[in-house]
C-alpha cells in the first residue's frame, strides 16, 4: 500500500505545488483522494509517506500532549531525521518543560524552541497586563499563531498530533489536510485514533507523559489558560474557563478550509 502511494503521490513538489495553486474544488478532490487511500494506513506509515514526499520540509508540532508523544516515539522509531518543534509561549508548566527535556534525552531529537516576537514583560507594557484574561484571542495570536505563521514560512508540511475525539472542533479531523493561511500541508496521523488507543500505545511501550495527565488535565496548555475538570468532562473544557474559547487558532485554518468541503 504504502509504495504504491508514494508511485502515486509523486514529488514534494507535484504535491504542494498542486494544492498551493489549486481551486477549492480541485483542492478537495486531491486531498480526497490522498485521504481515502492513507486512511487506511497506520500512523507510522503515514508519517514515512510524508517524510518520502517532503523530506526535511516536513516539520513536527508539539506540544507534549499525550497524540504528540506517540507521535515522536514512531519518528524515532522510523529514523526520520525531521526537525521537531513546540510554541514556547513562556507560560507553559513546568511539568511540560520538564517532559520536553526527557523527551531530547530519550530519544536526542533536535526540539526547536519558537518563540514570539515579545516577552511576556514587553506583552504587558504594550497591551496590558495578563493580557490572556483581558483578550486571549489577542494572547493566543501573539504567543503561538503569528510565531507558528513566521516558523512554517518556507516549510512545506507540517505533521499535529490532532485527532477528532479531541474536541467537537476536531470532529471533521482529516489525515491530511490543507492550512491555506501557512500554506503548508497538514499531516494528522492520529486523527482517527481514540483516546484509548493513545493510552494503550503509552503504556505498551512505556512511554513519558506529563503527570498533570493524572490530575485531571486532559488537555495543557499555559498557565494561566488551563484547569482541571471533572472526569469524563470535554477535553478541552479545561481551556479558557468558563469562555466559548476551546481552540488556540493555530488549528482554525484548516478547521474552516474543511479540506474544500465548506
Amino acid at each position: 500500500m504504502l509504495n504504491r502511494l508514494n508511485d502515486q503521490a509523486g514529488t514534494a513538489k507535484n504535491i504542494y505545488h498542486q494544492l498551493k495553486h489549486a481551486s477549492v474544488k480541485k483542492a478537495a478532490q486531491i486531498l480526497e483522494d490522498l485521504n481515502q487511500k492513507l486512511g487506511k494506513c497506520s500512523p507510522d506509515e503515514i508519517l514515512q509517506w510524508g517524510y518520502n514526499c517532503f523530506g526535511e520540509q516536513m516539520v513536527i508540532g508539539t506540544g507534549f500532549g499525550l497524540s504528540g508523544i506517540v507521535i515522536l516515539d514512531w519518528v524515532h522509531k522510523l529514523n526520520l531525521p525531521v526537525t521537531v518543534f513546540y510554541l514556547d509561549t513562556n507560560q507553559l508548566f513546568p511539568e511540560t518543560y520538564q517532559l520536553k527535556e526527557k523527551i531530547r534525552e530519550r530519544y536526542q531529537f533536535r526540539i526547536e524552541s519558537v518563540q514570539p516576537e515579545l516577552t511576556l514583560d514587553e506583552q504587558a507594557q504594550k497591551f496590558g497586563e495578563e493580557l490572556w484574561r483581558a483578550d486571549p484571542d489577542k494572547c493566543c495570536y501573539l504567543r503561538k499563531v503569528q510565531p507558528l505563521e513566521k516558523y512554517l514560512s518556507g516549510k512545506k508540511a507540517w505533521v499535529t498530533g490532532v485527532r477528532r475525539s479531541q474536541a467537537d472542533t476536531r470532529e471533521q479531523t482529516e489525515v491530511i489536510e490543507w492550512d491555506p493561511e501557512n500554506c503548508v500541508v497538514k499531516i494528522n496521523p492520529l486523527a482517527r485514533w481514540s483516546d484509548s488507543l493513545v493510552w494503550n500505545y503509552i503504556e505498551k511501550n512505556k512511554l513519558p507523559y506529563n503527570p498533570l495527565h493524572d490530575h485531571g488535565y486532559p488537555a495543557i496548555g499555559c498557565v494561566p489558560c488551563t484547569v482541571p475538570v471533572d472526569s469524563g468532562a470535554d477535553q478541552r473544557s479545561g481551556r479558557w474557563e468558563n469562555l466559548e474559547k476551546t481552540e488556540c487558532g493555530i488549528h482554525i485554518p484548516s478547521q474552516k478550509f474543511n479540506n474544500g468541503r465548506a
